[in-house]
């Protein structure tokens, strides 16, 4: 694992790969106690969940000091390995289901991770003073846009501020009736199989549409 993230990210430091390695070896035994990810993805928890998570960091350099919220983190995928690449920015993981915070705030804590807190709660339920949300695929796009758009700051100043949404498949008929979307393909960031169908949504939230 090492290997790669030193490939595809070679400003990564120490202590940065070591916290991946930590969550490598702590993410199997959490996920034997609370089903955070399918038995079958264990064996490819780097590629299908890491990796996957890491394709936002390839696209997005969060400033130091910045909100993220991650919606529907489940197992924490993408907030913790985005949070080990952005130490000095805040990551709210949000789940409704509380024995998966519980297991977020575990391994956050089993990996030194100040950053990172994990909330049980709905998304509509809190507050607006995120710069970015981001989230894999919990639901269809627009759906998902209508959640969130009501958790950004309204006077942020952040310019490339938006929601950046992890999804596979066919999706063109959801992202129609956006003009401003911007699709990346993660088979061009990360040369693995599993990417092939893989893409990064990014939406620009203006505060004037707010």
């Amino acid at each position: 694992m090492q290997s790669h993230l030193k490939i595809f990210f070679p400003e990564i430091n120490d202590k940065q790969l070591n916290q991946f390695d930590k969550l490598a070896e702590v993410f199997p035994v959490w996920n034997s106690k609370i089903n955070l990810v399918s038995r079958k993805d264990i064996d490819q928890l780097f590629v299908r969940h890491i990796l996957h998570s890491l394709s936002i960091a390839k696209i997005y350099n969060f400033e130091a000091g910045t909100n993220i919220i991650d919606i529907g983190t489940g197992g924490g995928f993408p907030g913790i390995p985005l949070a080990i690449m952005f130490p000095e920015t805040k990551f709210d993981l949000v789940d409704s289901i509380g024995k998966k915070i519980v297991a977020v705030n575990g391994i956050a804590e089993e990996l030194g991770l100040t950053n990172v807190k994990g909330i049980k709660s709905r998304a509509e339920l809190l507050p607006a003073k995120y710069d970015y949300v981001v989230s894999r695929a919990v639901t269809a796009f627009p759906s998902f846009y209508e959640i969130a758009r009501n958790l950004f700051k309204k006077d942020n100043k952040i310019t490339d501020r938006g929601i950046i949404y992890l999804k596979g498949g066919d999706f063109d008929d959801e992202i129609k009736p956006f003009s401003n979307v911007k699709v990346f393909k993660i088979i061009d960031l990360f040369d693995f199989d599993f990417f092939e169908t893989k893409k990064i949504i990014y939406l620009p939230i203006k505060s004037k549409k707010l």
